[in-house]
């Protein structure tokens, strides 16, 4: 019988299909391509994949504003492609996660071009609808992460509809029961299919205040938050009433209760909140809600052992119940390579340092498509930018595109991604860390990321055990992984400096072969090469 609990300590391959593989030759990614890659996939010793969004959709968020919760948009290929994508993942032992966008919908999708039209319609309390105030202006203060009010106006109801995000993406209203029904009933399609899981994008938005009062505003020096700059007018709230509501526990129970009645699914909540930690913790907990939670905590600018041990001792001191879900890169940030390189300039041995890093904290791991090949932050010139995020808030905020140009496979024009036009161009840094060309070399980063998921599997110690951190001094980082009687020491060097470690433990066994064992014991002194790693039983 399959382990209903796989997703434990499991590793989760993120996929954003539009920069994947395109096989038709118009320059986007799509599911064909995912397929025609999955002996790559499972050559990395990854246990599933994480699809960003392919539904139906007009792509003024590349996917995150759903104009058909049931069907495949043409740009990625249809149903039963879908259906062949299970079938051949399944077939090598992946399971396949994907995203589910719930809390808001496109402008276009059916259910609010018929809420939109009048205030007596069937559709007419799906979605969040208020009145101007007195002078004309917005309900309230809320405020749009993607920039300017969270309100549009809608001359054919003389109102206002509440979007967290772009204007054309209406928050769905989750205090009406038949909403919460007919999206539950969209998730179930997907599990009918065979899906393994899914990625929860946004889920604490779900719910909103019914009294719609307005945000507090927030200190000038505490203004920073995760997944947006300090200088984005978000930023100058606490968001206390547009999202993270009590309410929102009893759908996260729904959501759970639907999952059960499909053993081994499991649902992966991305949590963004005043407290993500808090927040985290509170929708995994109980064993009814959540199975995993995934946050921004990681996904900062901030790097030290410090700011890392502080953030996962935070969790686990609140996360009692609950498991985590942790992550250096994904679609939405710079990438780690460059964004926790010195200067900017992104250096391989910390790269593999930090895969062993990931890989060995207590819980689930999701790596981005291209973390396993060092890939850097891409320069995307403004002209060619299609985040709309990005272009808002140029040039202090690039967006997101820098994360998402293709994956490059082989030298040469387009690097193998597609014969057509790229929708994002091929950056050219990336050329040089091609897929072929690290395939042939034994120490490039890419083979260094097989060989540790390979070892890191037969460790259970670091697939479900316990996590205790050692008293140490910057920039080292240091824990215990602890399974039954098997007990792993961890320990990394976090700077591209020497660096030393007194242990106290004097039967400390490294694991001979492992090519992350780059450092060395000398008596009872441990000596960490620039970017090192050490792992010993205990």
């Amino acid at each position: 019988m399959a382990n209903p609990l796989w997703w434990k300590g499991a590793v989760i391959y993120q996929i954003y299909p539009r920069s994947f593989q395109d096989t038709n030759d118009d320059g986007i990614g799509d599911l064909r391509g995912i397929i025609n890659r999955l002996d790559y996939i499972k050559s990395l010793g990854v246990d599933a994949v994480w699809i960003s969004p392919f539904f139906k959709s007009p792509m003024k968020d590349f996917g995150y504003d759903i104009s058909d919760y049931r069907d495949i948009d043409p740009i990625f290929g249809n149903l039963d492609d879908f259906d062949d994508l299970i079938a051949q993942a399944h077939q090598r032992g992946i399971k396949v996660i994907i995203d589910q966008v719930l809390s808001h919908t496109s402008d276009l999708h059916p259910w609010f071009l018929q809420s939109r039209e009048s205030k007596t319609n069937d559709y007419a309390d799906w979605y969040v609808w208020a009145d101007a105030k007195e002078d004309g202006t917005p309900p309230n203060n809320w405020l749009s992460i993607f920039g300017g009010p969270a309100w549009k106006w809608e001359p054919r109801r003389e109102q206002y509809y509440l979007h967290n995000f772009l204007t054309e993406q209406p928050d769905l209203n989750f205090h009406n029961p038949q909403v919460r029904r007919a999206v539950l009933d969209n998730v179930e399609f997907w599990l009918k299919k065979g899906v393994d899981g899914f990625r929860l994008d946004a889920i604490n938005f779900c719910y909103h205040d019914a009294k719609l009062r307005d945000n507090p505003a927030k200190p000038k020096e505490k203004r920073q938050g995760r997944g947006f700059s300090e200088d984005n007018p978000y930023a100058f709230q606490y968001h206390y009433y547009n999202n993270t509501q009590p309410e929102n526990l009893e759908f996260m129970r729904d959501i759970r209760a639907l999952l059960d009645k499909y053993p081994g699914t499991v649902a992966l909540g991305e949590i963004s909140s005043e407290d993500s930690l808090a927040t985290m913790a509170e929708y995994t907990s109980g064993g009814d809600k959540l199975h995993m939670g995934y946050s921004f905590e990681l996904l900062t600018d901030d790097y030290s052992s410090t700011y890392i041990r502080h953030t996962v001792e935070t969790l686990e001191a609140n996360m009692r119940e609950g498991w985590p879900c942790w992550a250096f890169s994904n679609h939405d940030v710079e990438r780690v390579a460059s964004r926790w390189a010195e200067n900017g300039e992104v250096n391989t041995a910390q790269v593999k340092m930090l895969t062993a890093l990931l890989g060995s904290l207590r819980g689930s791991v999701c790596m981005y498509q291209g973390e396993e090949l060092a890939l850097g932050e891409a320069e995307v010139p403004f002209e060619a930018l299609q985040d709309p995020y990005g272009i808002t808030f140029w040039p202090n905020f690039k967006g997101r595109d820098g994360c998402r140009t293709p994956m490059p496979w082989q030298e040469g024009d387009n690097a193998g991604f597609s014969q057509g036009k790229p929708w994002l161009p091929v950056s050219p840094g990336h050329l040089a860390n091609n897929v072929a060309k690290q395939q042939q070399d034994p120490n490039s980063t890419l083979n260094a990321f097989r060989e540790f998921m390979a070892w890191r599997r037969t460790q259970p110690a670091l697939i479900e055990g316990d996590i205790r951190f050692i008293e140490t001094d910057e920039p080292v980082l240091a824990f215990y992984r602890q399974h039954n009687d098997e007990t792993l020491l961890c320990c990394f060097n976090l700077a591209s400096t020497p660096a030393t470690l007194h242990l106290s433990q004097q039967s400390a066994h490294p694991f001979d072969g492992l090519s992350h064992n780059n450092a060395s014991l000398h008596g009872d002194t441990l000596h960490l090469p620039p970017y090192g790693c050490w792992f010993a039983a205990v």
